[in-house]
């Protein structure tokens, strides 16, 4: 298909759902069709990863999404890759949480069951994790930094194991299959409001953050006045009283420019993490 095709369609992948309800995506989706008139927007969703997994094939570089969700470790893969097939767009969101004064930014929530011992996360010791995925920097990379930070491995705990999805590493705690686990605090909120009697299963015990949110990503060769167009679409979300109702009821707030430097600090140094990633390897 020509590039000259392409421009009359945009294909939105989101790494995100069900995690962050996929009805936030569809809102999103709908609100780009409207905003870039005569252009046929689709979505797609993958469920199985946060992104795309490092050294596997991803779908920009064979063209085949153009406007992407990701967590930021798959961000950091493709742009290591030569030529790089993303780009950050250059907006992203701003979510409800009094922790992140209105920057695109978010934590992680450490969860244990409300009736458990646990109060710490060195009282974990010997316990059991349960991640979402490893290419989730707040389910799987934000464990790894604490671990080297505070000099431990993943011998630290008895069994780690990777649940799929936050949805259910939440379910696997609040059921007493895991001791605790790392969950993206947006993710959380909007879980426990949708499901309130969780409040009385689960407990915070500790955030970790602030973490830049996860990227919002463009396929690098896509025309530039539709990277920009994109970018535009995105950052009108709150001028639309559709849109901003649907994605309020999420927490999301607006989208807010951001530049490559705000995804390069030291919270996303990722490879010096791999020696401790290896050790929770059985």
């Amino acid at each position: 298909m020509s590039e000259e095709i392409r421009e009359g369609e945009i294909r939105i992948l989101t790494y995100l759902a069900p995690s962050i309800p996929r009805e936030l995506f569809e809102a999103l989706a709908e609100h780009v069709q409207r905003a870039l008139r005569g252009v046929t927007v689709s979505l797609q969703v993958e469920t199985r990863y946060s992104g795309p997994r490092k050294g596997a094939e991803d779908p920009f570089s064979k063209g085949e999404a153009d406007l992407g969700f990701m967590c930021a470790p798959s961000f950091i893969w493709l742009r290591e890759l030569r030529p790089p097939p993303v780009e950050l767009l250059g907006a992203a969101p701003v979510f409800e949480d009094e922790r992140n004064p209105g920057k695109p930014v978010y934590f992680c929530d450490v969860v244990v069951r409300r009736d458990g011992p646990h109060r710490t996360f060195s009282d974990l010791k010997g316990g059991s994790w349960a991640y979402n995925d490893a290419c989730s920097l707040s389910g799987y990379y934000s464990l790894l930094k604490k671990l080297t930070e505070s000099g431990a491995d993943g011998r630290f705990f008895d069994d780690v194991f990777c649940s799929g999805s936050h949805l259910n590493s939440i379910e696997a705690v609040a059921s007493g299959e895991a001791d605790a686990a790392a969950i993206d605090s947006n993710v959380l909120r909007i879980r426990l409001k949708e499901t309130p009697a969780l409040r009385e299963r689960l407990r915070v015990i500790e955030f970790w953050g602030p973490f830049p949110i996860q990227p919002v990503v463009v396929r690098s060769t896509l025309h530039a006045e539709q990277k920009q167009r994109l970018r535009a679409a995105l950052l009108s979300t709150e001028e639309d009283p559709g849109t901003r109702s649907i994605l309020n009821r999420f927490g999301l707030r607006r989208f807010v420019p951001v530049r490559r430097e705000d995804y390069a600090p030291d919270e996303l140094a990722i490879d010096p993490l791999e020696e401790t990633a290896r050790s929770l390897t059985p």
